[in-house]
């Protein structure tokens, strides 16, 4: 950890206890600032107020007294907080800095930063990027918006790993100095309008990632979303991924992933479905090479990467079957996202809580289901759906029955897909736990030695 001596003796309010407050606070006391830590919630009994108290930080619950201000504070805020908060608003009146703790993990971290932003994608690509690392003698420690706090992981990374950190635009919003060795923006769309008001503050937010890269970093961007960058005052080295044609950077060509004329590896042999995971798979590909992951190990990760837990996740194959647990689609709208993932005949395991709608919606989306295995609430449903587009249909008890009794007519290559379409509660106390009873029944289909 780098020796940050610039809040010492400083006046610092951390606003919003929460897992990133707590840690924040820890470090600023650390760092020698004269700390308080300030929560709407009442923190009487909360465990960690207690611990701050006890290391002599003040702890102030159950409202947010404009009082704290009166010493002008440096304030670090959690992201989740809006600007339009009274003890907010009143700190941007007086003038006063306004931090996210992700700043503080620049500033105290020795290892050099992969920073990921985006829409959609950027946790994936953060995972992606970890598991490159994992699978070489490199350390690359995630952290962040991700769900490890990263002013804490940066306290324990040295300058020979690397901090990958995935940031959201809460978090960057309240940057200064960050600055990540390597910057990815995976894509821009509309999105939190409800708290950043405008589109364009949303980009803005978003592009503070890069804005103080210089000559020797890099940033990575979407090639079909050039435009939000090329007319900007960017320092750092930039590359592009591109699904669709040959950039400077990386890019799919003749069916392989392929960067400065190398051919790394074919789509086919990737365990992550679906076309937008290709851009995903390209930025993560783009930054691990950057940051010197050994190609055998990024090749490694990409044919064995699992991806989030439940959400589309590779879970393993039988012989030529992949299996996929996409136990977090508990509506339409996901599961077609998931059907439109594959290109090979697919196992759909698919039924769940009856909330009263129809499924006609996934007709389109159907063309490569070769079986419907349907189980729960909507059972007669799915049948009736399957039947009507002359797919093959089994009814189950439940996801464990579907496994069971898809054995049977299994062929080659097929691909097995649980997304339900439905939430879980029917038959499972939650969608994790109908998740890990398919792992578990999958499992229970392998072959022992």
């Amino acid at each position: 950890m780098l020796k940050y001596t610039g809040l010492e003796d400083k006046d610092v309010l951390v606003i919003g206890l929460a897992k990133s407050g707590y840690e924040a606070a820890k470090l600023l006391n650390k760092l020698g600032a004269r700390v308080v830590v300030n929560d709407g919630k009442d923190l009487t009994q909360d465990s960690h107020a207690k611990d701050l108290e006890n290391i002599g930080i003040k702890v102030v619950g159950g409202e947010h007294p404009l009082t704290l201000l009166d010493n002008d504070p440096i304030i670090v805020k959690n992201p989740g907080i809006p600007y339009t908060a009274p003890i907010l608003e009143a700190a941007v009146a007086k003038g006063l800095t306004i931090l996210t703790e992700v700043e503080l993990s620049y500033l105290v971290s020795e290892a050099p930063i992969i920073g990921v932003t985006g829409t959609n994608g950027k946790t994936t690509v953060t995972s992606l990027i970890g598991d490159m690392f994992q699978k070489s003698r490199l350390v690359g420690r995630i952290s962040g918006n991700i769900g490890y706090v990263a002013s804490k992981v940066a306290q324990e990374v040295t300058a020979q790993d690397y901090l990958v950190t995935e940031l959201s635009s809460f978090q960057l919003l309240g940057t200064e100095q960050y600055k990540p060795h390597i910057a990815i923006i995976t894509n821009i769309y509309s999105a939190h309008l409800d708290y950043h008001e405008t589109l364009e503050n949303y980009q803005n937010a978003k592009k503070q990632i890069y804005k103080n890269q210089d000559e020797n970093d890099y940033l990575i961007c979407n090639y079909q979303q050039r435009h939000l960058i090329e007319s900007e005052n960017v320092k750092a080295r930039t590359f592009y991924f591109s699904t669709q044609q040959e950039v400077e950077g990386i890019y799919i060509k003749d069916g392989y992933i392929v960067f400065k004329g190398f051919r790394i590896i074919h789509t086919d042999d990737l365990v992550l479905p679906g076309e937008h995971n290709l851009e995903n798979i390209l930025a993560a590909v783009l930054a691990a090479l950057l940051a010197g992951v050994p190609v055998n190990a990024i090749i490694d990760s990409l044919t064995t990467f699992s991806g989030i837990e439940h959400r589309l996740q590779y879970i393993g194959s039988n012989k030529t079957n992949k299996y996929y647990n996409d136990s977090k689609a508990t509506n339409t709208l996901a599961t077609q996202f998931a059907l439109n993932s594959f290109k090979q005949p697919i196992i759909w395991l698919c039924g769940g809580l009856d909330r009263g709608n129809g499924f006609d919606e996934l007709i389109p989306y159907m063309n490569n289901v070769r079986v419907m295995a349907t189980f729960g609430e909507t059972q007669d449903k799915f049948v009736k759906l399957g039947e009507s587009q002359g797919k093959y249909v089994v009814k189950a008890i439940d996801v464990e029955d579907a496994v069971n009794k898809i054995q049977d007519i299994i062929e080659p290559n097929d691909v097995v897909l649980l997304s339900p379409a439905c939430a879980s509660w029917d038959q499972y106390n939650t969608f994790e736990e109908r998740g890990n009873k398919f792992i578990n029944s999958f499992k229970a289909q392998l072959p022992s030695f």
